[in-house]
């Protein structure tokens, strides 16, 4: 089995640069890079397994294919699509937001 590239999109790019840019700020460069590894773990195991993702909000928000997978060590959770030849990543969330109406609303940041 091949991986699949995973290719963050434009908003799972701005939610990731905001997520390292709070930690750089608040809590040191150490746990910026401990973040960037764990989030470059996470996407090799995806691009790896992408069917190991929970669908829950798949089902919640009516969005077929759409999984995410709980980042190791971190509050985040990243959400994907996988599709014939890559895999898609929407967004990364905080695990305590709103998550389905985050989601359903393109405007929520």
């Amino acid at each position: 089995m091949t991986a699949k590239p995973v290719i963050p999109r434009e908003q799972a790019v701005r939610d990731v640069e905001g997520i390292i840019d709070g930690y750089a700020r608040e809590a040191g460069e150490r746990v910026a890079l401990g973040f960037i590894e764990a989030l470059e773990q996470a996407y090799r195991f995806i691009g790896d397994h992408p069917a190991a993702g929970s669908p829950r909000y798949a089902h919640e928000l009516g969005f077929p294919g759409l999984r995410n997978w709980l980042l190791k060590k971190f509050p985040y959770v990243i959400f994907y699509v996988e599709q014939e030849d890559r895999v898609d990543v929407w967004r990364l969330l905080h695990g305590r937001r709103d998550i389905p109406a985050t989601l359903a609303d393109p405007d929520v940041e």
